[in-house]
């Protein structure tokens, strides 16, 4: 570093000591580089393909996603397709509480060499805030893993590159970011929490105690090195491990004995010593006092840290074949629901026989798409395949045959005076049928009597 750097330096580092973690993260993302997906946006408007009716479409389909995100709980997985010739994204919206790791794997299936963008952002606590990028990629990356050190609210989005797509899988779960401190048991042993009084309110209790037989080995929570190994009166027997990927110091106190020393490199599951009721637990049974540091932060609830998140991956039973594939609604008052949960909320009520685009499936549940583009979630099962028509109709006068419902949607084909259509599903005041060419589209309903 030269000397010429050094008054800027210090400035920063005093100027981010008085912010707190929004404000720091805000400062960081100006100085950063930009995101894959960021450059090829600019790659793309340097070209002029931003302002291209393809081009525009992609980069709203983008923004859109983001806008909208399904809001999902983990553990979650869908399957889903985004067609090729028509720029589409797909987005998450999800929560990651403090001291939980979010385990995602991201696929694509495509016949070729595709660019997927996939960008983690992190929901600013201010909503006139930008999202804040945490984990980018331009290409599909399998399994990854993101540990935010304060809990919060993150969006997932998933978006290939212009004129590409294909069939992805997202799958989310939540795991603990550090392994249980004690061998063989399981949280159901913790029995005094953190921020307890003690001493008659004197002081407060700076950790979670674990309780065990004497001599139950006490483990490394993660990777790290054996900062100090010494004997105090609060703590008796103790050990001190500096974790550096988390920035923190793990406290393991009132051992039986100790199996460590300072200095030492020791591996996730590697025995630091054994439980026991050393300094001032001596008239208390045996257990682990367990305490998680930050600098700056001091003591911090390490119980969510060593918790496993409850919930386990729910089978996918909605039949995947059908993506891309239209189906329809078997009964009247079927509720589009913006997530894959009958405790989410309603979007709309729809008919019997609404035709729906089939986009993704989770569980037992379709995502889709009405014929005005809107997207929700509807339960598998309450859907058919549009195979068989409902009922014939004739066109009596003729007309067009469009590809939406509604007037201004462009011309599929027109049908002659006295032709016989086969009616596949119904929307508002349009009905979607199958031209005797063997072509499907929009009729109005008034127009077939």
């Amino acid at each position: 570093m030269t000397r010429g750097r050094l008054p800027f330096v210090a400035t920063l580092a005093a100027l981010l000591a008085g912010l707190g973690c929004e404000e720091v993260e805000q400062l960081q993302d100006r100085f950063r580089d930009l995101t894959p997906y960021e450059a090829y946006l600019a790659a793309l408007s340097e070209a002029g393909l931003d302002r291209t009716a393809l081009g525009r479409d992609w980069v709203a389909a983008g923004h859109r996603a983001v806008e909208e995100a399904v809001p999902v709980t983990i553990p979650f997985q869908e399957e889903g397709f985004i067609a090729p010739e028509q720029p589409g994204a797909m987005a998450y919206r999800l929560r990651v509480g403090r001291g939980q790791r979010l385990e995602a794997s991201v696929g694509l299936d495509s016949d070729e060499d595709t660019r997927v963008f996939v960008d983690l952002f992190r929901v600013p606590e201010d909503e006139r805030d930008p999202m804040r990028p945490v984990v980018t990629a331009d290409s599909v990356p399998g399994d990854f893993s993101y540990e935010p050190w304060r809990g919060g609210d993150f969006i997932l989005r998933v978006q290939p590159e212009l004129l590409r797509g294909g069939r992805y899988h997202v799958v989310l779960r939540l795991e603990a970011q550090l392994a249980f401190p004690v061998q063989g048991i399981d949280e159901r042993a913790i029995q005094s929490v953190f921020g307890d009084e003690r001493e008659g309110g004197r002081r407060s209790h700076h950790g979670i105690d674990i309780f065990a037989r004497r001599g139950t080995p006490v483990v490394a929570t993660s990777d790290g090195v054996v900062r100090r190994v010494e004997v105090t009166n609060l703590g008796g027997k103790v050990v001190w491990l500096r974790d550096e990927a988390r920035n923190a110091n793990i406290y393991f106190a009132h051992l039986d004995s100790q199996m460590v020393r300072s200095g030492q490199s020791v591996r996730i599951g590697d025995v630091l010593g054994l439980v026991g009721n050393t300094g001032n637990a001596r008239t208390t049974p045996p257990h682990l006092h367990f305490g998680v540091y930050r600098r700056g932060e001091g003591p911090v609830d390490p119980d969510p840290f060593i918790r496993r998140p409850r919930g386990s991956l729910a089978e996918l039973t909605a039949d995947v074949g059908q993506l891309g594939a239209w189906v329809r609604l078997r009964n009247e008052g079927i509720r589009l629901r913006p997530s894959p949960s009958t405790r989410s909320g309603v979007v709309r009520e729809l008919g019997r026989y609404t035709p729906l685009r089939v986009l993704g499936g989770s569980a037992d549940w379709y995502r889709v798409a009405l014929p005005d583009g809107r997207q929700g979630y509807v339960l598998a099962r309450l859907t058919e395949p549009v195979d068989r028509p409902v009922e014939v109709r004739t066109a009596l006068a003729g007309g067009a045959l469009h590809a939406g419902p509604r007037s201004n949607a462009p011309v599929v084909v027109e049908l002659a005076p006295g032709a016989e259509v086969p009616v596949l599903g119904r929307f508002d005041e349009y009905l979607y049928v199958r031209a005797p060419t063997g072509e499907t589209g929009w009729f109005g309903e008034g127009a077939l009597p």
